[in-house]
């Protein structure tokens, strides 16, 4: 190109930015749940416990979530196109350097910067947010949170690769697209309305510490709940899956894999519906939903296999129960698609509440829903060991969708009686 050539200029598009966002967070997120599948193989070669490799699939997720609301800030003030390109050249370095790590120490260190990768989300959304108004952001949101389904593209294509080449072959190829989607993005997206208006001068910026004024609202921690549940608890079950169905039915790591996708795959494709739904239907109605039938679903997952006796007219009676493979991959799908839906709800909510601090609030709900993927499997591993249950890990995700649909409810009918009680 000559001197005297312009450059083509960078599509600022709300579809652009849509899609080349969503497509970037499904690679994203293929790279942190890597360790779903390749730390199967890293188990068995250390000889880690269950509370060990719960750690170690954990360790990506919690860093993804303790990131997430200082990349949201940041992607508010800067702009996501920066942002967004430099989290994934980060991660995609640390990932890399995770196939020359041969101790469960060096292990733990390297998917800090891995999970790196998971604060990807907090830059979309507070990104992809600004192109769209209010009433189409939960469709495009629900769009953008699509890329979930990177779980299970890792779930689908990892175990071919780590079977063939090692597991060290695996991160250095999920390091090489991570990279090669970095470029993509810089080169083919442009700055947000907002950042275009503030380097215009037609917009002032506003100061670092208004940035965190929504965050002593209870309201938004009763939005990070919900989203432990829906986010936080997808994550957890996205890595604990491929364990929980070798051990608990047998399957090898192949078929595992396949299964484990069955459950992601519509636990993250379904949300954009969530997102359309909740614009139509409302995100209470959804959130309602969402928590009514999860319940079913753990509480019926929660029963262990089991012979039971009664006393019958004709003496003592006895018979079996037990969720087989293909009533418990029912249930999980039945789950990862009213997950999915909840997923969209809640951040339906943020824009509309918050809609000058997207980047804050929607960091702090995606930190402590990402925690919820840190924590839950280091709490499986914890329940395995102490109790001796597969199923032990549904019975503590019953309790928190309890807690979440008291506390909604509870609060939603506090919200009702204020409003009717206000002079006409």
């Amino acid at each position: 190109m000559t001197a005297s050539t312009p450059a083509a200029p960078i599509d600022t598009t709300p579809g652009r930015a849509l899609t080349m966002s969503t497509v970037a967070f499904t690679v994203c997120f293929a790279v942190w749940t890597i360790f779903s599948i390749i730390g199967v193989r890293i188990k068995d070669d250390l000889g880690l416990s269950e509370t060990q490799f719960g750690l170690l699939v954990g360790t990506p997720i919690l860093t993804g979530s303790l990131v997430r609301m200082m990349l949201g800030i940041w992607t508010d003030r800067y702009g996501g196109r920066l942002v967004y390109t430099a989290t994934m050249l980060a991660s995609a370095l640390a990932t890399f350097l995770l196939s020359f790590a041969h101790t469960y120490t060096m292990m733990l260190v390297a998917a800090l910067g891995v999970g790196i990768a998971g604060g990807s989300f907090a830059v979309g959304v507070a990104y992809v947010s600004r192109f769209y108004p209010a009433q189409k952001q939960g469709t495009a949101l629900g769009i953008f949170g699509v890329g979930n389904v990177g779980a299970a593209v890792t779930k689908f294509l990892a175990p071919f690769v780590l079977i063939a080449w090692g597991w060290a072959a695996v991160a250095q190829v999920w390091a090489l697209v991570l990279l090669v989607m970095a470029v993509v993005f810089w080169f083919t997206t442009g700055d947000d309305p907002v950042i275009r208006a503030q380097r215009a001068g037609q917009l002032r910026p506003r100061s670092f510490a208004s940035e965190f004024e929504p965050l002593r609202n209870l309201q938004v921690w009763r939005f990070a709940l919900y989203y432990f549940f829906v986010f936080g608890a997808f994550v957890a079950l996205a890595l604990w899956l491929p364990r929980y169905l070798i051990g608990a039915y047998g399957f090898d790591i192949k078929t595992a894999g396949m299964i484990g996708a069955a459950y992601s795959i519509p636990a993250s494709v379904f949300r954009a519906y969530g997102g359309a739904l909740s614009d139509k239907a409302g995100a209470r109605t959804v959130m309602y939903w969402t928590f009514a039938v999860s319940a079913v679903c753990t509480a019926l997952l929660s029963i262990p296999a089991a012979d039971y006796m009664v006393q019958g007219i004709d003496g003592p009676k006895t018979f079996h129960f037990e969720i087989g493979p293909w009533g418990f991959v029912v249930l999980i799908f039945v789950l990862g698609f009213f997950m999915s839906l909840g997923k969209a709800a809640v951040y339906k909510h943020i824009p509309v509440y918050y809609p000058q601090n997207v980047g804050a609030v929607g960091g702090l709900v995606g930190m402590i829903g990402g925690l919820g993927g840190f924590v839950l499997p280091l709490l499986f591993g914890y329940l395995n060991d102490l109790t001796g249950l597969w199923t032990s890990c549904f019975m503590a995700l019953f309790v928190i969708i309890a807690v979440s649909l008291a506390w909604m409810h509870l609060a939603i009918r506090r919200m009702e009686r204020a409003t009717q009680m206000q002079p006409a």
